[in-house]
């Protein structure tokens, strides 16, 4: 019985576009033009300490508490109001056999994922089993660690499980955990030669939507 471990932002949600594009507007008005696809390009996949980093090293300076507040505004207005779901996502989640073993594997918080789950009405499907590379291990992605993490709880090996992922990031970490991987190239944040970036990092089977990962799944 196959174990799935799938990733949430840019996986089931759009929330790495919707995000990218809040910040390229922030940083745009606080004197930092940047455009949504530099946005996706240089901070898809990041989070935390490593994402305050990047912005940082990319307009070359520290950011002003303005920024921190605004960017926790929008984190609060994208809990309360939603994000829509990446096409098809619902559906295949709603398709897997019930039995087979499968986690969430965030880089966010427990609680974004879950408030999302519960806005899509998925608040069912992942039961206990949603983990964050912020909460649950010490080095969150692109380290192994967070799948090791969930391979643990859910009592299968490694070896034995399917990962999903959208972002470079994440499909460095996944792939250096020994498991089986499927890049995701279906959010609106993947630019053109997304899945050549992916491809370039080893990840031999990619899917452009969740009828893909359907197949690739043997799911009938």
């Amino acid at each position: 019985m196959p174990a799935l471990i799938i990733d949430f932002d840019g996986v089931l949600i759009e929330s790495e576009y919707e995000g990218n594009r809040h910040l390229a507007e922030l940083l745009t008005a606080l004197g930092h033009p940047t455009t949504t696809d530099e946005a996706l390009t240089h901070f898809t996949g990041l989070s935390g300490g490593d994402f305050i980093a990047a912005v940082e090293g990319t307009v070359g300076a520290r950011l002003p508490a303005e920024f921190h507040a605004r960017r926790a505004a929008e984190d609060e207005r994208a809990l309360r109001d939603g994000v829509p779901a990446v096409a098809g996502a619902i559906a295949f989640l709603r398709s897997l056999p019930p039995a087979w073993p499968k986690a969430v594997a965030s880089s966010s918080t427990v609680h974004w994922v879950r408030t999302h789950l519960d806005n899509l009405g998925l608040a069912d499907v992942f039961g206990d089993h949603i983990y964050s590379g912020r909460e649950h291990v010490d080095r969150g992605k692109p380290a192994p660690d967070l799948y090791l993490y969930v391979a643990a709880q859910l009592g299968v090996v490694i070896a034995g499980c399917t990962i999903i992922e959208d972002s470079a990031v994440g499909a460095t970490g996944a792939l250096a955990s020994g498991a089986r991987v499927i890049g995701l190239v279906a959010g609106s944040h993947c630019l053109p030669g997304h899945e050549e970036r992916l491809r370039s990092l080893g990840v031999r089977d990619i899917a452009h939507s969740f009828d893909d990962v359907s197949r690739l799944l043997n799911l009938g």
